[in-house]
C-alpha cells in the first residue's frame, strides 16, 4: 500500500536523492501523519470519554501530540529544501534536524504530563467502563499504527532521513503503549482489578523514554558528529587510487543537512614533483567527489621528500618508535631539517581524543625516544586529534 501511495502522490517518485524531491516525500510523510493521528485522535477520545478511562485518554493525547509532530516535520521539510542565500551559504537543510528535535521534545513533554496524571489516578481511583466499542477502537489504532510505522520506515529508507526514522520509532513504540491499554482494559474488564492508572504511568513512561532517545539522536547531527566509519573509509580509499598521491591525512567532514557534506583533507604528493602537475591531480580530485559523490572536498597539499634515503631511512625508524609507544599513533607531513651539529625531526602525530597520554607527556616520550635512535636528533612535534572516530 505505501508504494502506491508514493506512485499516486509523489511527481517523479523515482528521484530520491534531489532536494526538491526530499521535500516532496517529506510533505506527504507530514500529511500522512496529520491525517491519520487526527483521526485516532478522534476516536480514541469519544472512547476514553465512554469508558472514563486515563490511559486511553492519554493514549488519544498521545495522537495529537503526533499530529503537532507532523506538521513541524512537514515545515522542517520545506525549510530544509530552501536553497543558499546570503546569511546561510551552506543552505537549510538542517532544519530537517530541528524538526527532528522538535517532534522529540513534544514527546517527552507529553509524556511527563500523562506520567502526572496517571499516578494522580492511582491514588484517586475512577470507575472506568470497557465495553466493546473502546476494544475495537484501540485494536483498530494498534493496525494503523503498525501501518504507519511500515510506511515511515519505507520513506526514510528511500530518502535516508533520520527524521522520519525518528517518527517511525515513535509510531512503534504508540503500538506498544496502545497494545499496553488494550491489556490492561480487558485485565480490568474480566478481572475487577483497576489497572486503569497503572497502564497510564506506562503508556507515559514509554513516551518519556523514546522521547528522550530521539531527543540524544536528533541532537547529535545538530552538535557536529563523527563521519561514519565507512564513509571515513571510502574517502580515503578514493583518495589514495589517484597517481601521485602518496597518502592522506587530517580528514575533517561537516555535514550541513542531507546531501550537504563538506569535507577538507590533507594530501601526501612527491616534493621532486612538479608542482602544477600535483595540483591538476588535486583539483580533478576534488572535481569527482562532487560530481560522483556529492561532496564538497577541499585539500590542502603536503609535499614530501621520497628520494632522499637518509631521511626515508629515518622516518622508518620513527614510525617503529611511534608504534613502540603505541599502535593508536600514527604519523604524517615527516621532514627533517639538517644542520651541522644536530638536526630537527618535524611531523605530526594524530591519536584519538580517549587516547591514554596527555598531549604534552606523549610529546616528551616521543622526544626521549628519538633522542635514543641519536642524541644530536630533537623532535620538533604537533599533536594532532583524529576528527573521524565515527562508528558503522
Amino acid at each position: 500500500m505505501t508504494r502506491l501511495l508514493i506512485r499516486l502522490f509523489i511527481r517523479n517518485y523515482q528521484d530520491t536523492e534531489s532536494i526538491q524531491s526530499r521535500e516532496n516525500y517529506g510533505k506527504f510523510s507530514g500529511i500522512v501523519g496529520i491525517v491519520t493521528n487526527l483521526f485516532l485522535f478522534a476516536i480514541k477520545i469519544v472512547a476514553g470519554t465512554l469508558s472514563n478511562s486515563i490511559a486511553i485518554t492519554a493514549d488519544a493525547v498521545n495522537n495529537l501530540s503526533d499530529s503537532a509532530s507532523s506538521v513541524i516535520t512537514l515545515v522542517g521539510f520545506k525549510m530544509a529544501a530552501k536553497p543558499a542565500d546570503r546569511k546561510h551559504p551552506f543552505g537549510h537543510a538542517r532544519f530537517e534536524y530541528i524538526s527532528g528535535l522538535a517532534v522529540s521534545i513534544v514527546i517527552f513533554v507529553v509524556g511527563v504530563q500523562f506520567a502526572q496524571n496517571s499516578v494522580a489516578k492511582i491514588f484517586h481511583p475512577e470507575k472506568t467502563v470497557f465495553g466493546l466499542i473502546p476494544a475495537v477502537v484501540l485494536a483498530v489504532s494498534i493496525l494503523v499504527k503498525l501501518w504507519q510505522g511500515s510506511f515511515y520506515r519505507t520513506v526514510a529508507g528511500l530518502i535516508h532521513s533520520d527524521t522520519l526514522l525518528a517518527t517511525a520509532a515513535d509510531s512503534r513504540s504508540d503500538v506498544i503503549s496502545t497494545s499496553a491499554v488494550l491489556a490492561g482494559a480487558l485485565i480490568t474488564r474480566f478481572t475487577g482489578y483497576n489497572l486503569d492508572g497503572y497502564m497510564g504511568v506506562a503508556v507515559a513512561l514509554l513516551i518519556m523514554v523514546t522521547g528522550y532517545q530521539l531527543i540524544r539522536k536528533a541532537s547529535n547531527p545538530l552538535l557536529g558528529e563523527a563521519p561514519s566509519a565507512q564513509l571515513v573509509k571510502d574517502i580515503y580509499g578514493t583518495i589514495k587510487n589517484y597517481d601521485g598521491i602518496l597518502g592522506a591525512h587530517d580528514l575533517a567532514v561537516h555535514n550541513y543537512g542531507p546531501g550537504r557534506c563538506f569535507a577538507s583533507v590533507h594530501c601526501e604528493v612527491p616534493a621532486e614533483r612538479d608542482i602544477l602537475v600535483s595540483h591538476d591531480i588535486i583539483d580533478n580530485i576534488e572535481r569527482d567527489f562532487l560530481s560522483k559523490k556529492g561532496i564538497h572536498l577541499v585539500i590542502h597539499m603536503d609535499p614530501i621528500v621520497t628520494n632522499d634515503k637518509r631521511t626515508n631511512e629515518l622516518k622508518r625508524q620513527v614510525t617503529a618508535v611511534l608504534q613502540g609507544l603505541s599502535p593508536q599513533i600514527s604519523m604524517h607531513d615527516f621532514r627533517v631539517v639538517w644542520g651541522p651539529t644536530h638536526a630537527n625531526l618535524v611531523f605530526d602525530v594524530c591519536v584519538p581524543y580517549e587516547f591514554e597520554m596527555d598531549d604534552d607527556v606523549l610529546k616528551d616520550k616521543i622526544a626521549e625516544a628519538i633522542r635514543d635512535i641519536n642524541p644530536h636528533y630533537f623532535s620538533v612535534v604537533t599533536v594532532d586529534h583524529d576528527y573521524t572516530s565515527g562508528e558503522e
